[in-house]
């Protein structure tokens, strides 16, 4: 998404230059989403990406895998070849995280690519019973999937609950239940000793079997072939864009999962693994790249409210904005119900929100969060009251 979509945007910008784009998997382009709903039972055949690269005058080159990076020389080294550029950014995207000794071991998935969801449509097909190790977004999307299809589900985590990297325990208690209500099992503080074709080892001897293992315990910045080059990585791996998204060496540039981005707004640096950010942040490098022709050209600075969405168990989940732990919880609704959102606000303006089936909630927050109105907390609190009516 976020190389397609900087291809499109440096045409509709104005950029008048060459375009290759280059992708190392051998499909069209595609969308990543609906791999873990409709792709993975089987509802949809792909999610190719409606662009017409020949109107744009884009060179498409698929099957093409970035190796290395002579900034100097301004040459890419692919595994076709060198590439001459004159500007260069780098979407490489994030690959998942892997369990020791899991790679390529038969029965055991990940879920990051097209290949994977068609790989894995043949064991929701039969009903196996699944294990999935990681209570993540990516495991309740995927545990949601293997339910419908009407496969046994047992959900690994090795925290204490759910979500526990984007989440305080506050909020994700609520949704442990979640689980159980579809039919899935879920076994928290629970650590994964080894994993084979029949099944899961616990560290406690616990022995799961099944017919498939599904690991999503995350996603690592796909950064590795950047070494030597001077290209300036910050410490999860990432390309350590400043706010324009430029790299720390002349005419590259960083967009997407692969690529992190000083916040003003909240005051740290983000890394961003979410479709919003995979759109977004191409029309800023474009713009800085077509722009940095004209003189006096003052550059876009990129800092979004992040924003991502989940359907999982029967539930619309979204989430806009970023909080650190300090930040002062307030519930909207009841969390036990089918409706609720909680708020975060940091000085009595709102910071950060998580909506179940309230997704009004989320289109006025945003707007809130980025003016950064002050926000009357009771107003907050009431899920009659607009949120968009909460400032005082």
């Amino acid at each position: 998404m976020a190389g397609v979509r900087t291809a499109v945007a440096l045409r509709e910008a104005g950029w008048r230059g060459r375009v290759t784009l280059l992708g190392d998997e051998p499909h069209q382009p595609y969308d990543r989403p609906p791999l873990s709903k409709a792709v993975l039972l089987g509802k949809a055949d792909g999610s190719t990406l409606d662009v017409d690269f020949a109107a744009l005058d884009v060179d498409l080159r698929l099957g093409v895998r970035a190796e290395g990076l002579d900034t100097g020389e301004r040459l890419l080294r692919t595994t076709a070849g060198p590439v001459a550029y004159d500007h260069l950014v780098i979407a490489t995207g994030a690959s998942p995280v892997t369990l020791p000794g899991s790679e390529g071991a038969p029965g055991v998935h990940l879920l990051r690519t097209l290949d994977d969801a068609e790989g894995l449509r043949p064991v929701l097909a039969a009903q196996h019973d699944v294990v999935v190790v990681g209570a993540g977004w990516i495991g309740a999307e995927f545990a949601t999937a293997a339910r419908e299809a009407g496969c046994a589900v047992t959900v690994v985590e090795a925290a204490d609950r759910p979500f526990a990297g984007a989440l305080p325990a506050a909020v994700a208690a609520h949704m442990a239940g979640w689980y159980a209500d579809s039919g899935a099992r879920l076994l928290t503080g629970a650590r994964v000793a080894a994993v084979d074709e029949g099944g899961v080892l616990l560290a406690d001897g616990t022995r799961l079997p099944a017919g498939a293992v599904l690991v999503g315990i995350g996603a690592r910045p796909a950064t590795g072939w950047l070494a030597g080059s001077g290209v300036g990585l910050a410490p999860d791996g990432s390309v350590a864009a400043d706010e324009r998204l430029r790299a720390s060496v002349p005419h590259v540039w960083a967009v997407g999962d692969c690529a992190s981005f000083p916040s003003a707004r909240y005051g740290e640096r983000l890394l961003v693994h979410h479709w919003d950010n995979a759109l977004q942040g191409p029309r800023t490098a474009a713009a800085n790249i077509v722009g940095g022709q004209a003189a006096n050209f003052p550059g876009e600075v990129y800092d979004p409210v992040p924003y991502f969405w989940s359907e999982q168990f029967g539930r619309f989940v979204q989430y806009a904005g970023h909080h650190p732990a300090a930040d002062e919880l307030v519930w909207r609704g009841d969390p036990e119900g089918a409706a609720w959102s909680a708020c975060w606000l940091r000085e009595e303006r709102l910071v950060a929100l998580l909506a179940v089936g309230r997704p009004r909630d989320v289109a006025q927050g945003r707007k809130l969060i980025e003016r950064g109105d002050r926000l009357d907390r009771e107003r907050v609190a009431d899920p009659s009251v607009p949120l968009k009516s909460a400032v005082s």
